[in-house]
């Protein structure tokens, strides 16, 4: 199919790859970018998988308390030399993940941190609930399968919409930082403090929240 100029630029800049192999990612994709984005890193031409395995050890870690400090977040975020992690751009993306986790509460960084038995569990309770709905038990487990990516959608950072842009996810705008920096960039760990967790109380919107605090 025809992609045009438009798409073509956006996955370049998300990438760092060539025009043209970006050209023929999207069309092999659909016109999906983040199928694109995907195609671009299994063929070795996006440069954030070139950059992949290489060291980042040094880095920043950053910190965001909510206002009131009703939230606190520390997050550990890696580069490969110092000097980048001092940079305004690199310790601007450290903040915005650092808000992100204070938004959305996400309980690990990416998927494979996901227990197995919590995942398996998830399934048991969903299937249980597709079958419950008197969903054909022949695409129950496909249900199931596009029910469990909305979990890790929900619960795994890199999967998370960006709360300034839900257009694309962590993951996206991580793969746009090491391309415009040129240097592998890691989240590594992060932790999450909420006043009052665990006791009962009543819910607050923390995304509207923390996304007014940034208009300010």
């Amino acid at each position: 199919m025809a992609v045009d100029a438009k798409s073509v630029k956006e996955l370049r800049e998300r990438t760092g790859a060539g025009m043209l192999d970006c050209k023929k990612a999207l069309e092999e994709a659909g016109g999906d970018l983040n199928k694109a984005i995907e195609i671009l890193r299994e063929k070795g031409l996006s440069a954030a998988a070139n950059k992949a395995g290489r060291a980042a050890t040094e880095g920043v870690v950053e910190s965001y308390i909510h206002a009131g400090g009703r939230i606190g977040v520390l997050v550990e975020i890696n580069c490969e030399t110092d000097f980048v992690g001092k940079t305004d751009q690199f310790k601007e993306f450290a903040r915005d993940i650092a808000m992100q986790i204070a938004a959305a509460a996400p309980r690990f960084v990416r998927r494979e941190e996901v227990p197995a038995e919590e995942i398996e569990k998830e399934k048991e309770i969903l299937r249980a609930q597709a079958l419950n709905e008197g969903k054909p038990e022949k695409i129950v487990d496909k249900m199931v399968e596009g029910r469990i990516n909305k979990y890790y959608e929900e619960h795994v950072l890199l999967e998370q919409a960006f709360i300034k842009d839900p257009d694309k996810t962590i993951s996206n705008l991580l793969n746009e930082k090491i391309s415009t920096i040129g240097e592998n960039i890691s989240i590594r760990r992060f932790v999450r403090y909420e006043l009052g967790e665990g006791l009962e109380k009543k819910v607050d919107n923390f995304v509207e929240e923390v996304m007014a605090q940034v208009k300010q």
